[in-house]
This record gives C-alpha cells, sequence and structure tokens, in this order.
C-alpha cells in the first residue's frame, strides 16, 4: 500500500469521515469549502494521527498549515523527512 493511500484511511479512520478513502483526491484541498472541509478541531486531530502513525512530529502553527494542505503535502513532508 502506499504512503498516500495509508494517510488517508488514516484521515478516514481517526477524524470519521462521511467521504470514502477513494474520494479524497491527493491535491483535494482539506480545509475550506473547495475541500473536504475539515475545520481547526480537525487540524488537530490530524496532527496527532500522523504523530503517532507516521512519526512526523508538526511543532509549529505554520508547519502545520504548510503540511496539512492535502494529502499530496503531508506526503511529501513524511518522505523528507525519511519516514515513509
Amino acid at each position: 500500500m502506499n504512503l498516500r493511500h495509508r494517510i488517508k484511511e488514516v484521515m478516514s479512520v481517526e477524524l470519521m469521515l462521511e467521504i470514502s478513502v477513494d474520494e479524497i483526491g491527493d491535491e483535494t484541498p482539506l480545509f475550506g469549502p473547495s475541500g473536504i472541509g475539515l475545520d481547526s478541531v480537525d487540524a488537530l486531530q490530524l496532527v496527532v494521527a500522523i504523530e503517532k502513525h507516521f512519526k512526523l512530529k508538526i511543532s509549529d502553527q505554520a508547519k502545520a498549515r504548510e503540511i496539512l494542505q492535502n494529502v499530496d503535502c503531508i506526503a511529501k513532508a513524511i518522505e523528507e523527512a525519511g519516514l515513509a
């Protein structure tokens, strides 16, 4: 299973999303009306889930905004940290 698919599965389970893993595009925005529609509570849960499942620590809010744009950005951050 590839990294992007694993990230989508973690998101689906941890955030109890009402959409299927297959409906989440790699570049679909995670926040806002044009995307999946996650909110700030979801963002916190997602940061915790990414750390738990992928060992990637997201230390500050600016970094979180950068990484949590979409699945592709999350995957790239995990890969760049050498955790994939």
